[in-house]
């Protein structure tokens, strides 16, 4: 049975869904790092919020760790390189509290405008302070949104329907989305220049790390207010506090900060500035829903193998896992394969998809077959590794789909390039069993077993009595004997099952054959 360990504070709705779905689930709050490390190795899931933060070593005492589910949108806490690594998929929950978070942004940009927690202060000490604040209009004023995904789409939309104009700097909004939301696709340049507030909604990475740096913060209009419900770390907060201090801000309201709790920054006291202790998503209903949404996704995947709103992996769905499965088996054994015959390393993998399995989600297959052809090269390497190392190496990774194949109802091929040349395999489903059908571009019809000798060789009379009679007499049994060959007399390969691995001294007899182009051991 699954152990889950839910380690931050979530509705206990949580907890329950788990044990309905038959998993034990632990709930222990509070932990500190070294209370982690001690217990981490027992549980497949763990869950968490902002609090708890699985870090590389948390993430080395993970014996058995297979999921990370974050109860929110921001994984920071979370060291995702090193689960990725270890092969731990980590997911979040992008959608639970988009909402919530976006009607905190507007709410923080109505108090900015209005000076609102300033006022409040005043008045309730009994000031009566209306001569001291004079407000700013937003109708017709210009928003410009910094990451116009799911949370910032909503709040330009809840800004158009104030009546203001909205534009947007966002790399991956398309023209079509822009237009779709009434919004206005622009520059970073042009919308520092424009805006008349600005708002942040994107993740934190080295890309928007102070992405409104000083240097930004100077571009924009003198007056303009700065709203950053997002992450800590996207504005330079010494750049604010200077802006707020000079009156070229008008106003800030932050609900992040760089280091939290934040119980001492330099914007505190700043005039203008308002700050809340990150209650982006601290509604009921947002906390209901995302405890709720990364309950059931954990409990998918430890369950069923299916993926969904993960941040390192392919997302695969309940409907989808099944039907995967033994196509990701046949292609990580073909990328085994392939990886083996690549004799140390390859330039570019090619995969193909043709028939049933092209009309799957490939990027998971893909992921299995890069794994496979990596394993011989990397032993930790896994499904969700894979592309990140592929990368990292600058292998370069093609990938075509093809609806149907000319002989079988499905097919996989995988061709790595090794010094300038091609070496290909392909494989097919056949009756339910994984079998290799093709091996550069010759058919056979072979078993994957635990051993098998693959010999390239020339057709020619004599190869085959050779090879059993060296095999027979270093007391090898062959389990199986495949052969594919171009025509009489030209090249063939031989695949052999065998029961024992092969000293290599037996290798390097076969190697000298007078037949023989290459021969390679290979292990499944």
């Amino acid at each position: 049975m699954p152990k889950v360990l839910i380690a931050d504070k979530l509705s206990p709705a949580a907890a329950e869904i788990f044990k309905n779905r038959g998993l034990e689930v632990d709930v222990k709050p509070g932990l500190t790092k070294e209370e982690l490390i001690d217990i981490i190795g027992d549980y497949d899931g763990l869950a968490v919020r902002s609090a708890c933060k699985p870090d590389a070593d948390v993430i080395a005492a993970a014996t058995n760790l297979k999921v990370i589910g974050r109860a929110g949108i921001g994984v920071d806490n979370i060291d995702v390189k090193a689960a990725t690594a270890k092969g731990i998929v980590v997911m979040n929950t992008p959608f639970g509290n988009a909402i919530t978070t976006a009607e905190h942004a507007i709410a923080m940009l109505f108090a900015a405008a209005r000076q609102i927690p300033a006022a409040d202060r005043g008045t309730q000490a009994g000031e009566w302070p209306k001569k001291a604040f004079m407000g700013t209009e937003l109708t017709a004023k210009t928003l410009g949104v910094i990451g116009c995904g799911n949370i910032g789409s909503i709040v330009a939309e809840r800004a158009l329907g104030l009546k203001m104009k909205v534009v947007a700097y966002d790399p991956f909004l398309t023209e079509e989305r822009a237009t779709d939301l009434g919004v206005q696709k622009v520059e970073l340049e042009q919308l520092l220049a424009r805006a008349d507030a600005i708002t942040l909604h994107t993740p934190l990475t080295a890309a928007t790390k102070n992405i409104l740096s000083a240097d930004a913060i100077q571009k924009t209009k003198k007056g303009v207010m700065i709203i950053n419900c997002a992450r800590g770390g996207l504005v330079d907060e010494a750049a604010v506090r200077a802006g707020l201090d000079s009156g070229h801000i008008s106003a800030a309201a932050f609900d992040v900060f760089v280091e939290e709790p934040a119980k001492d920054n330099i914007l505190f006291g700043a005039p203008n500035f308002i700050a809340t202790p990150h209650l982006g998503a601290a509604t009921t209903e947002a906390q209901e829903n995302v405890a709720l949404q990364i309950a059931e996704q954990i409990a998918d995947y430890l369950l069923t193998g299916a993926i969904s709103n993960a941040l390192n992996t392919p997302s695969i769905t309940a409907e989808e896992a099944p039907r995967l499965k033994p196509y990701a088996d046949l292609a990580e054994k073909l990328g085994l394969f392939a990886g083996q015959i690549a004799d140390g390393g390859f330039s570019d993998i090619e995969i193909g998809f043709e028939g049933e399995p092209a009309h799957l989600n490939t990027k998971p297959l893909t992921a299995a077959a890069v794994a496979g052809a990596l394993r011989p090269l990397f032993t930790e390497v896994n499904m969700v590794s894979a592309p990140e190392m592929l990368k990292a190496r600058g292998v370069t990774l093609t990938e075509a789909t093809r609806s149907d194949s000319p002989v079988y109802d499905n097919l996989i091929r995988i061709r790595v390039k090794v010094d300038g040349s091609w070496r290909d395999v392909a494989g097919s489903i056949v009756a339910g069993v994984p079998k290799i059908v093709e091996v550069k571009g010759m058919a056979l019809d072979a078993k994957f077993r635990p051993v098998i000798l693959y010999v390239n060789n020339v057709d020619k009379p004599g190869f085959i009595g050779s090879l059993g009679v060296m095999l027979g007499d270093a007391g090898i049994n062959i389990a199986t004997f495949n052969l594919g060959r171009q025509s009489q007399g030209e090249e063939a390969v031989a695949l052999v099952g065998i029961d024992a691995e092969i000293p290599e001294d037996v290798v390097k007899k076969i190697e000298a054959l007078p037949q023989v182009r290459y021969v390679k051991v290979l292990t499944f």
